[in-house]
Order: C-alpha cells, then structure tokens, then sequence
C-alpha cells in the first residue's frame, strides 16, 4: 500500500456494497493494461467506530486512544 501510495497507485473509490446496496469507500491499487485503469479493491472505510466493530485476535476489544491532553 505505501510504495502505491509513493507512486500515486492508489485511489478511494466510491462503491455500492454487493450485499445491502449502500454506499462503500473503498482503497484500491491502480494499474494500467493497455489503455484500461485495473482498480484493485483492498481495503474499505468502515462507517461508525470502528473500535466496535473489530475484536483482534486474543478476543479483547479494541480502545480508543486517550484524547491528549
């Protein structure tokens, strides 16, 4: 991701989730095959908070880093 980031190989595109129809951001890898951009799909921004939604490996939850100050 960051040597196609380094290059300017990578793009947010906009997508529709294939399951419920809503909207999806989605981080790709651009390429280029003959006069085609190949956008590929490895990543996506997650709506709400994302220290809910995931449990790393071990089980216990994800905490939000204390605000500085």
């Amino acid at each position: 991701m960051m040597c196609a980031a380094a290059n300017g190989d990578l793009s947010l595109m906009e997508c529709m989730d294939a399951v419920t129809g809503e909207p999806r951001y989605v981080l790709c890898a651009v390429s280029l095959q003959g006069n085609d951009y190949v956008m590929t799909p490895f990543g996506h921004l997650h709506n709400g908070n994302p220290y809910e939604a995931y449990v790393p490996p071990g089980g216990s939850r994800l905490e939000a880093p204390a605000p500085p100050g």
